[in-house]
């Protein structure tokens, strides 16, 4: 266990934090889900630019990395594209 003050806050920040990353990042992955459910063109293009902000917002709270934002960002965007064609 530890010892010292500063460790003990530490411990306490990173459970919160953790939590709070948790959520936001089980939300963001629910949005992702439905947005790939949509089969309704006007809709989907609708939901990508909210879901694409969102992910960007994770990855530069550092809940998820840049580069799993980039990847899931471009796959919907090629998934909306698909279903406009």
């Amino acid at each position: 266990m530890a010892n010292h003050k500063s460790s003990k806050k530490r411990i306490r920040q990173t459970i919160s934090r953790r939590l709070h990353n948790r959520y936001y990042a089980k939300t963001a992955r629910n949005a992702v889900r439905n947005l790939r459910k949509t089969t309704d063109v006007e809709e989907a293009k609708a939901k990508l630019p909210k879901v694409s902000a969102m992910l960007d917002r994770l990855a530069s709270k550092k809940a998820i990395s840049k580069n799993k934002a980039a990847n899931l960002k471009s796959k919907l965007a090629r998934l909306v594209n698909k279903l406009a064609a």
